[in-house]
Formats: C-alpha cells, sequence, structure tokens
C-alpha cells in the first residue's frame, strides 16, 4: 500500500514538475483601428489630439515607423491580418458592399471562412478567441454572409456583419468580460478588438467634445472621437494592470489604412449608417499622415504607412522607435503563431513572414521577401486626389516600385532613403524598374481570374 502511494506521490511530482516547467503561451490583444492616420497620435506629434493611452504603449513598448498594411481600404487589410496573404488571392481588392457593388468589382460577398485563418490556427493550439468591433470582411447588407462564429472566434459582438450589431462602444466592455472569463478558466486569449474610430460616421459624446472647447467644429469632432477610442482602450489596459495579465500579453495597436479625406466643398451634416447609427459625415474628418504621400485607398505611403505599436515586457524593448524594420500586415498571422508557440501546417504558405526577432529589437532593416498590392484605382490620376492612381505595387529590399492599372506608367522610390516618397528615381535605376516589373508580372500571374468558393450571396441570383 505504502509502496503505491509513493508510485502515485512520485507520478503526481513529475505530472506538476512538467505542467509547471511548460512556458505559459502569451496572451495576444490585436487592436485595430479604422482610418487612424499615422500622425493622429499625441506620441506622433498629432497638434490638439490627445491619445495618452496609446502613448503609453509606445512608452512600454516599440513604435514600428515603416509598418504597412495590404491595402488602402478596410475589407483587404482585415483578410491579410486573417489570412496572412495578400488580399488579391481572394480577388479582395476594396471594400465589401452590398451584393450588385461586389459583383461588378469582380469580387466575392465576404472572406471564405474555409481559408486558413489566424483564429482558427490559434484555437487549435490551446487559445480561447474573440472578435468584439468592427468585421467588414462581409457586410451587414448581406444577410446570409457567415458571421464571424464561422472563422474560428468562441466569443464575438461585432457589426459591418450579418446579424445583430453590437453598439460600437461596447468593444472594450465585452473585451474586458472576455479576458475575465478567460483569465479565470487559466486559458491563453487572442483578441481583435477592431475599434470603429475614426471611421464614418463619427458618433461623438458630450463629454469628448467638452474636452476640446478652443477647437474649430470640425477638429473638435475628429479630437473627440479619437479620445474616446483612446480611452477605451485605456479601460483594457487597467483590466490587464487589474488582473496583472501586463507580463504574459502582447499588445499591437495599429490601423487597417491611412485617414480619410473630405473633398473641400463638403459641407459638415449628419448621415446614417445602417451598421453603426448616426453620427458626423466626412467633412468632419481632419486624419493626417505624419507627411505621407496620399491618404485612405491611396498605396503611398499615406494610404498603407500607418501606426504599428507592440508592447510584451521583457520580450520588446520598451521606449524604442524603429524606423527602419519592413513589417507588413501579412506578416501578423505567422508571428503571431510563433509567439504562441504554435507550428503552422506544413500545407499553408503564407505570404508574410515571422517577425518575432523584429519585434524583440534584433531584425535587419532590409526585407528579403518581396510585399505586392493589388488595388482598383482610376487612371489618369483625377485632378482632385493626384495620389490615388496606382493600382499594383510590388516593394523588394529597399525598393517600391507603383505602377497604374496597365503597368505601362511607373514610379520608383527608395524607401530606406526616402520613405515620405519624395524623389522619383526611375529614371536613375532602369535596371531595378525592369527587375520589380518582372516580379510583379511573376506575381499577377498567380491570382485567380475571379473568386471561387461559397462566397457568394444567395441575393446574386436576383
Amino acid at each position: 500500500m505504502m509502496r503505491s502511494i509513493l508510485i502515485i506521490c512520485t507520478l503526481s511530482f513529475t505530472i506538476c514538475a512538467a505542467v509547471a516547467g511548460k512556458p505559459k503561451q502569451p496572451n495576444i490583444l490585436f487592436i485595430f483601428a479604422d482610418d487612424w492616420g499615422w500622425g493622429d497620435l499625441s506620441c506622433h506629434g498629432h497638434p490638439y489630439v490627445k491619445t495618452p493611452n496609446i502613448d503609453r504603449l509606445a512608452r512600454e513598448g516599440t513604435d514600428f515607423y515603416r509598418f504597412t498594411v495590404a491595402s488602402g481600404v478596410c475589407s483587404p487589410s482585415r483578410t491579410a491580418v486573417m489570412t496572412g496573404h495578400f488580399p488579391a488571392r481572394y480577388n479582395i481588392d476594396g471594400h465589401f458592399a452590398w451584393v450588385p457593388s461586389n459583383a461588378k468589382r469582380n469580387m466575392p460577398d465576404w472572406l471564405d471562412p474555409s481559408a486558413p485563418l489566424l483564429p482558427r490556427f490559434l484555437k487549435a493550439g490551446g487559445y480561447t478567441t474573440a472578435h468584439f468591433g468592427k468585421w467588414h470582411l462581409a457586410n451587414n447588407m448581406i444577410p446570409d454572409s457567415p458571421l464571424p462564429s464561422k472563422y474560428g472566434f468562441d466569443t464575438y459582438g461585432a457589426f459591418n456583419c450579418a446579424g445583430k450589431q453590437m453598439p460600437v462602444h461596447d468593444d472594450a466592455k465585452n473585451a474586458i468580460s472576455f479576458i475575465e472569463k478567460s483569465n479565470r478558466d487559466g486559458r491563453p486569449f487572442f483578441i481583435n478588438l477592431w475599434l470603429h474610430e475614426p471611421h464614418t460616421p463619427f458618433h461623438t459624446l458630450p463629454q469628448y467634445r467638452e474636452r476640446f472647447p478652443g477647437l474649430k467644429e470640425r477638429d473638435n469632432i475628429y479630437a473627440s472621437v479619437l479620445s474616446h477610442a483612446d480611452d477605451r482602450v485605456g479601460e483594457v489596459l487597467k483590466a490587464l494592470d487589474r488582473l496583472k495579465l501586463v507580463e504574459n500579453t502582447l499588445v499591437v495597436f495599429s490601423s487597417d489604412n491611412g485617414p480619410a479625406r473630405a473633398g473641400k466643398a463638403t459641407k459638415l451634416e449628419s448621415m446614417f449608417d445602417s451598421a453603426t447609427g448616426k453620427g458626423f459625415n466626412i467633412a468632419a474628418a481632419r486624419g493626417i499622415t505624419g507627411g505621407r504621400k496620399g491618404y485612405k485607398a491611396a498605396l503611398f505611403e499615406g494610404g498603407i504607412g500607418v501606426p504599428f505599436i507592440a508592447r510584451w515586457p521583457g520580450k520588446i524593448p520598451a521606449g524604442r522607435v524603429d524606423k527602419t524594420s519592413i513589417f507588413s500586415a501579412v506578416d501578423l498571422l505567422p508571428t503571431f503563431c510563433e509567439v504562441a508557440g504554435i507550428k503552422l501546417p506544413a500545407t499553408y504558405k503564407p505570404d508574410g513572414i515571422s517577425q518575432v526577432a523584429t519585434l524583440r529589437g534584433e531584425g535587419t532593416p532590409l526585407r528579403a521577401k518581396p510585399l505586392f498590392w493589388k488595388s482598383l484605382a482610376p487612371w489618369p490620376a483625377r485632378k482632385g486626389k493626384p495620389d490615388h492612381w496606382v493600382s499594383y505595387v510590388v516593394a523588394s529590399r529597399n525598393w517600391k516600385l507603383v505602377a497604374n492599372r496597365d503597368a505601362d506608367y511607373v514610379e520608383l522610390y527608395d524607401l530606406l532613403a526616402d520613405p515620405l516618397e519624395k524623389n522619383e528615381l526611375k529614371a536613375q535605376h532602369r535596371e531595378v524598374v525592369k527587375e520589380l516589373l518582372l516580379l510583379l508580372s511573376q506575381w499577377r500571374a498567380t491570382l485567380p481570374e475571379k473568386p471561387t468558393g461559397k462566397v457568394f450571396s444567395s441575393l446574386r441570383k436576383s
């Protein structure tokens, strides 16, 4: 009997020691804002917007100046995050709208739920997963589109999706409840916290308008919605503090594309959005790009170069600014999976690369694997939007080549020496242009001609 008890105790000790010796998987909180310009942070020098909570992340983590998303608009950028693929592989070249618009642009009506997906990989690796906030991997005007729960999320509250629309300001509250439950259950969590701000309509509250009494009305509206979003980020950070989860949580703040801008003659008035309700229109859009060329929908850096701040105490250097490492939205899936200790299946071929070394401050400024973009841009350039003509981009090493829809007009920039794209260099580097055009041609040949799979609404039949 005594021998049996000794064996049981020994086995119990061995199992406990093995569990104790296993590294605890870190939590991952990915905060993705909507139309938040690179310059729309007080830590990036904004003249009147105040973002103390996001600034805290920059003080306690690393601020990456060279991060780019995979599109100048919403849905393709979100596709890249979720799949680790260039969105053109799914014919997602613009935002998901109502069915006739999607069909006209040769787009599906939603991201295929059978695609390789970040939350599904993490869930299979032991994580509990949640999405709170904007969805827009379909559209609320397409009632038969798959719900976020079909994409690997255990829990969700969302808008711009089928079904019930979550109130836009409930994102942080829901995220905190999910964090508390995951902590009680002893489970590592992954959360998409996809903020509405500062997308139209601008949903203002009096207490935030009152924070900026000296500003003109349009500036006041814009500053107030950013301040409200920053406060909600702060509420989630305080929950991590309270639950003593800071040390074991990777927090990332970024944006899906650059800031929107209204035409000069746009009148300030209210508008109604079927997903989020009533608010001010695009005339109150005052976002800035920190000197980058172009705005939302452009494939110059003002449209795709967005904030990217990462905090993970003891793993990511605190108070550091990285101005050289080229980091892309397609890198997030392999990066988050490596952080989580999850091995990706051999059959999955990401367009991105793991950037864990870059997060740790050990990366290299020149990227070996090329990046590509595809958009639906007009040509020739419109007078009112001179930087919104680019339909294709290839970036390799320090070079970025931009091309119109037929690739019969191009421009070349050295992003390492000229991150603001002020000096066009194609005449001086004809061989580089030739090399990048070949890369672009080869990549375009890999893209599908049209969407395939179960990605079409029944509304197409009518």
